[in-house]
């Protein structure tokens, strides 16, 4: 079965995750159709029916929800540029909140958050990096965002992540 996983991982998730962060602000009904892309494969591996609960099967494999995949996206996206390794057409987008000359003085001066660009349009206008990607980062705990090596973060923030997906669900060992 780790055979079969493996190729489900490789073929299926990795084209689903391949610029997921662009997905960002979608509607519910197209999020839903990602979740059952994702509960679909996670059933095909689990070998379970249709009709069968999958929230167990999923946090066995330790995969995110759809929305939590995207949210990971944007974060790890967030926290290359913050260290200098994001593509160069990102970094006239985003901005610390240390670096603006408006709010030195504050007390999230001294903090690792971004600007949020404010918004006329909740729907159409979130969507962008610019927008997203400030929210996604500005809503992590201190203890993710702190991480000193990309490594490290993932790893932080997916712990984060799975905890706050799963945590009234299900237990996993």
């Amino acid at each position: 079965m780790p055979v079969y996983q493996t190729l489900v991982v490789s073929l299926l998730l990795t084209r689903l995750d391949y610029g997921n962060a662009t997905l960002a602000g979608i509607s519910a009904a197209l999020l839903n159709s990602l979740q059952s892309v994702l509960n679909a494969a996670g059933r095909s591996i689990a070998g379970l029916r249709r009709s069968d609960h999958i929230t167990v099967t999923l946090a066995s494999l330790h995969w995110l929800h759809a929305p939590e995949r995207i949210t990971f996206k944007l974060a790890v996206i967030v926290y290359r540029f913050l260290h200098g390794t994001a593509p160069r057409y990102l970094s006239d987008q985003l901005h610390r909140v240390a670096n603006m000359p408006s709010r030195s003085r504050l007390r999230s001066a001294s903090s690792n958050r971004l600007d949020i660009r404010p918004s006329r349009l909740v729907t159409v206008e979130d969507r962008p990096f610019a927008s997203a990607g400030p929210k996604v980062w500005n809503s992590l705990p201190e203890h993710v965002t702190s991480a000193p090596l990309l490594p490290v973060f993932r790893r932080k923030l997916k712990t984060h992540m799975f905890q706050h997906s799963y945590k009234d669900s299900v237990t996993v060992p």
